[in-house]
This record gives C-alpha cells, structure tokens and sequence, in this order.
C-alpha cells in the first residue's frame, strides 16, 4: 500500500515540475508581447494596463501593423526633411536649412551627417551681415555644438572636424582647439593640403613657429603643384620675419 502511495506521490511531484516548466516558459514567450500591449495601453486615452492573456492579444493585434506602419512612415517622413535640408543648403538658404534639419533630427536623432549640416549653417547663419553680435555669438555656439555632436556619434566623421577647425582659427581665435581637431583629422586624411595650411595658421597662432614651419615644409615635400609650393614658402618668410598671414 505504502508503495502504491509513494508512486502517486511521485506521479504528482513530476506534474507539479512539469507545469511548472510549462508556465515559465509561456511566461518568457508572452514577456515581449505583455510590455507592448503596455506600452500601448499607458498611451491610450483610457489608460490602465490589459487585464490577461486574451485582452494582451486582443490589445497587440488591433495596434502592431498600426505602430509598424507608423515607425516606417516617421523613418521616411526624417529622409524627406533631410533632403529638404541639403537641397536649401546648396542653395545658401541658411535659416530655412536649420528649420528643415530640425526635423529630421526629430526623425533621426543618431544621424551624424544631420549634426554637420547644421553646424554648416548655424555658422553661416552667425557670419551674415544682418546678424547681431549677440546672435552671432548664439550661432556659433549652436555650430560648434552640432559639429561636436556629430563627432560623438562618429568619431571618424572628418567633415565636422574640419569646419570645427576652420571655425576656431578664423572666427572664434581658439588656435588650441583648432589643432587639436587637425591633428586627428590628418591622422586620417594625411595628405590634405589646406588642412595642413590651416594646421600651420593655427601654429603660428599659438606661437609654436617651429611646428609651424614643419608642416609648412611637409606642403613643399609632399605638393608636386608649384602655385601651393609657392605659397609655402611665402608663409614660411612671414613666419620667419614675425608678420603675420592667413
């Protein structure tokens, strides 16, 4: 009888174990859904989380093709401003181009490119003629900021460290940080000219001439064009006579 009795028991136990299994394994298979369907419901106008399983379906199923459809239309709704953006852009038409990148940031908050652009037109916009000084000061602040972003998300992103140096050279007198941008943008592009004639400004700047004259002198080694040769070599007798030059 005893045996008869610890069988059932044993029946029982492995019941109880499989059930067990079965409900963790639903419950993991039914997590994602469960955090959509609530999502969902927190956005709704009614509020208030689905009460079970079916509600949860019944939820998932009247909204998904809604929200797929959705993300998929806002993706290419970015895309548009972003060829709205570019298209003003080319055409000089500098506060309309931070409007439009505006929105596709909103879009498309990781897009490097973005950032660039509206660094390049946050600084145009600072060097126009109708801008105050105050202004100016706010758009160079705002292109200084969207350059720098976009390195954030791409390190290796050489646009925005070149027009961060050339910002900080010929409009903001920050000579230090514009080295700092050339240096690692001719660590990546080694072999651009007016980077270099830049690199050297910002040298001079700071009063380093000799480091200024080494890369005057890579200019000569490095160019087989007798105009740039030529314009090196001016530079190298400013430096050398203490004038000054752009």
């Amino acid at each position: 009888m005893k045996k008869i009795f610890d069988f059932f028991v044993a029946i029982l136990i492995i019941a109880a174990v499989g059930s067990l299994i079965y409900f963790m394994y639903q419950r993991g298979s039914a997590r994602q859904n469960r955090e959509l369907a609530r999502r969902i419901a927190e956005l709704s106008p009614t509020g208030g989380p689905p009460i079970d399983e079916q509600d949860l379906r019944r939820a998932i199923a009247l909204y998904e093709d809604q929200v797929e459809r959705n993300v998929r239309e806002g993706a290419q709704t970015g895309v548009y401003w972003k060829i709205l953006a570019t298209r003003l852009s080319d055409t000089n038409q500098h506060n309309e181009t931070l409007s439009a990148l505006e929105r596709a940031i909103y879009y498309n908050t990781d897009d490097p490119v973005l950032y660039y652009l509206t660094g390049v037109s946050a600084a145009n916009v600072a060097k126009s003629r109708v801008t105050s000084p105050n202004e100016r000061e706010h758009f160079f602040k705002v292109a200084e900021n969207a350059h720098l972003r976009a390195l954030q998300l791409d390190i290796t992103y050489t646009r925005p460290m070149y027009a961060l140096a050339i910002m900080y050279v010929y409009e903001l007198n920050r000579p230090q940080d514009a080295i700092v941008q050339l240096e690692r943008y001719l660590q990546i592009l080694p072999s651009d000219i007016n980077a270099m004639f830049v690199l050297a400004s910002a040298y001079y700047m700071t009063r380093s001439n000799t480091r200024a004259l080494e890369v005057l002198d890579r200019i000569i080694d490095r160019t087989k064009d007798n105009e740039i040769k030529q314009q090196a070599w001016i530079n190298k007798d400013i430096i050398l006579s203490g004038g000054t030059y752009e």
